[in-house]
């Protein structure tokens, strides 16, 4: 069991990236690698190159087929990454567009769509900057589902692990912003070592921070 963590997010000392670094403390040997796509330059754009692949002619380019081989080595996939107009950032969004791509995350044959990434489980770390109860009121977490969840996690066959968001991120109240980085970093660890992923590491981690 291996579990491989992505972000989104230009700046190294975001919120985002120190909920990687906290889910990787707690996963231990698990944590197969932390991949921050913008710090490693993964370029979005859909090409000329990616339509022509989608239409069935080509092949992968060596980046793409990169991703698609770290993937391949995980059980788990986490992204963490923060919410852009109520869905990911662009950076994730191509990268899933360039990635995510048929004859290796779906087949689709003669019409209909045979999943091939049901031996992956993805988790969701999303960082929202308003609260759950606005994402209650205005239908956004149901559409964030739809997309996400429904749209990418299910049409490629993947489990759906556990999608823990990060409420309220911008808020000036350090005490929760932590408190509900380390309840959702915990969830996610959680579920992926099976079990309690240890309220020990938590507790160590609260103390070591000063608020």
């Amino acid at each position: 069991m291996s579990t491989l963590i992505f972000t989104a997010h230009p700046d190294g000392d975001s919120l985002t990236h120190d909920a990687a670094r906290r889910l990787g403390d707690l996963l231990g040997e698990q944590a197969l690698e932390i991949a921050h796509l913008a710090q490693e330059g993964f370029d979005p754009r859909f090409t000329l190159e990616d339509r022509q692949l989608y239409r069935g002619t080509g092949h992968p380019t060596p980046s793409v087929r990169s991703e698609q081989e770290r993937i391949d080595a995980a059980t788990d996939v986490v992204l963490i990454f923060p919410v852009h107009w109520w869905s990911m950032p662009a950076l994730l969004k191509g990268w899933i567009d360039r990635v995510f791509i048929a004859g290796w995350a779906f087949e689709d044959e003669d019409g209909r769509i045979r999943p091939r990434l049901r031996h992956l489980t993805m988790h969701l770390i999303p960082l929202a900057g308003t609260t759950e109860a606005s994402f209650a009121r205005h239908g956004y977490r149901t559409s964030f589902s739809t997309q996400i969840e429904h749209g990418i996690v299910g049409f490629c066959g993947m489990l759906p692990g556990v999608t823990a968001f990060i409420h309220d991120s911008e808020s000036t109240d350090a005490d929760a912003t932590r408190a509900s980085l380390l309840a959702a970093t915990g969830l996610v660890a959680d579920a992926i070592l099976g079990g309690p992923s240890g309220r020990a590491e938590q507790e160590e981690l609260a103390s070591a921070d000063p608020a």
